[in-house]
């Protein structure tokens, strides 16, 4: 049984909800997916899922969110006075913005409600909460 664990590979990958939506596709792009097995560069479901894949090898694993993307948290869901949002007229409820974080680096969030006193946003990932579902298949295993 292989071990890949800290070998660079290259995977094709689908992504799917338990409903067949599809929310990515390494197949879409034409080029796979190159990562390093257990560098935490993956979500823990996917980089397990890959460990002990054999070149050529193809594979569904099906993740609870626990094993990507975790629950939607609540602290990620902040609220901003109206008179404290730059562009306030050019946002919609469903806009993805990016708020600073506290050094100064960007992190995406959907503008879930605008009211006359606040704007809503939730930095939760949009797939936190979610099982997903990847057919996997293993291209190219490196040192």
């Amino acid at each position: 049984m292989a071990d890949n664990t800290g070998k660079k590979v290259k995977v094709h990958y689908r992504g799917t909800l338990d409903d067949g939506t599809q929310f990515d596709s390494s197949y879409d792009r034409g080029e796979p997916l190159e990562f390093t097995v257990g560098a935490g560069q993956m979500i823990p479901g996917f980089d397990k899922a890959v460990v002990d894949m054999e070149v050529g090898e193809k594979r569904t694993a099906h993740l609870e969110p626990a094993d990507a993307y975790g629950e939607p948290r609540e602290e990620l869901v902040v609220s901003f006075p109206v008179d404290q949002v730059p562009n306030l007229d050019q946002l919609s409820e469903g806009d993805r913005i990016f708020l600073q974080g506290p050094m100064g680096q960007p992190i995406p969030a959907a503008v879930t409600s605008i009211t006359e006193e606040a704007v809503t946003v939730d930095a939760n990932h949009e797939l936190a909460g979610k099982p997903l579902n990847f057919d996997i298949e293993l291209v190219e295993v490196g040192e």
